[in-house]
């Protein structure tokens, strides 16, 4: 399992930015200081106020515009990938702030969220992913 902790400027906000791409939320680890998202079984999205992250780091929280960290969510085909870019773009998010990606085998699209952070649905050719075909011979 994986937990990706964010802090977030406005919780609200941030929970409908999420609930947009699919993510949904759990309660019992929810609050008004932090909400727990849920992806799948094993990945979780801690959305924290600042206040909440402040109390586990003293470090400082990166702007917005900054680069923290990329995070790549696995979808099962392309079209995926741009419906959760736009779904995303939708609910207050910054659309292809990196530009897109297309290798063939390999496609990519980037979201910003609300507070900044960047996530990036990505497909990639099964059989390349499984080691099966060759990336030569999956982009032809």
């Amino acid at each position: 399992m994986i937990f990706v902790n964010l802090p977030v400027a406005n919780l609200p906000r941030a929970m409908r930015f999420y609930a947009a791409l699919g993510f949904t939320n759990n309660p019992k680890f929810s609050d008004e200081n932090g909400a727990c998202m849920v992806w799948s079984d094993a990945i979780y999205v801690m959305l924290l106020t600042h206040a909440k992250w402040s109390s586990f780091t003293s470090r400082p929280i990166c702007p917005p515009g900054s680069s923290e960290v990329s995070l790549a969510l696995a979808c099962d085909d392309r079209a995926e990938v741009t419906r959760l870019v736009e779904a995303g773009a939708a609910a207050g998010g910054r659309a292809d702030v990196n530009p897109p990606e297309d290798h063939g085998f390999m496609y990519q699209r980037t979201i910003a969220d609300p507070d900044g952070h960047i996530w990036e649905p990505f497909w990639m050719d099964p059989a390349v992913a499984a080691g099966d075909a060759q990336i030569s011979e999956a982009s032809a």
